[in-house]
């Protein structure tokens, strides 16, 4: 358990519904979040925006996991930071809505990484500003009770195992990660979801 207390700007923080249509301008001003605005940047916004609204609407939570997400009593902020243009937060961040879309205890909020640093040099994932990054904070105390991301656990070995072998990813190699979520359907952060909150 994470026991630090977190200060962060509420007032920059914006719901899930708020950050889908931040990103829907951002494509029709063919721009993109964060501070690199380079083509590439752009053109992954255009790609994330479809691969959200997809997840959106085809994302599918189990009874089971439905129950235990319910079950769920505590009163707690998931404060993601992302950007636009991030492939992992484009399959990650849906899911996050789902899954706290069924319980009133989780309050989902997200904000922009490089308009945050602060923020996010405090939750590094060795040593680098990777994202989504989820901050999972009591509402109570506003102390930070756990942390997850930027990858679903099983991606995040799939990344690990790779880089054992080869030092770097590959683009191939980041073809296949996006194979691979398309087939697990969320299912993974789902369950990894549920043992954040079990924790």
């Amino acid at each position: 358990m994470i026991k630090d207390k977190i200060e962060y700007n509420k007032q920059k923080s914006v719901s899930y519904k708020a950050y889908r249509d931040i990103v829907t301008q951002m494509v029709d001003e063919q721009s993109t979040t964060g501070n690199d605005k380079s083509e590439a940047m752009v053109n992954y916004t255009m790609l994330n925006n479809r691969r959200m609204k997809r997840w959106d609407k085809t994302i599918k939570i189990s009874h089971e996991s439905r129950e235990k997400i319910l079950d769920f009593r505590g009163d707690v902020t998931w404060l993601v930071i992302t950007e636009s243009w991030c492939g992992d937060a484009a399959h990650v961040t849906p899911v996050m809505n789902k899954v706290a879309e069924l319980n009133p205890g989780i309050d989902l909020k997200l904000v922009l990484r490089d308009e945050n640093d602060a923020l996010m040099n405090q939750f590094l994932t060795n040593g680098g500003r990777a994202i989504p990054k989820l901050i999972m904070i009591d509402n109570s105390t506003n102390e930070v009770l756990n942390t997850y991301g930027p990858r679903p656990s099983e991606a995040t070995k799939l990344v690990a195992d790779y880089k054992d072998l080869h030092g770097s990813l590959s683009p191939e190699f980041k073809e296949d990660l996006q194979h691979w979520y398309n087939k697990n359907k969320g299912q993974n952060i789902i369950d990894d979801l549920i043992k954040l909150i079990e924790s």
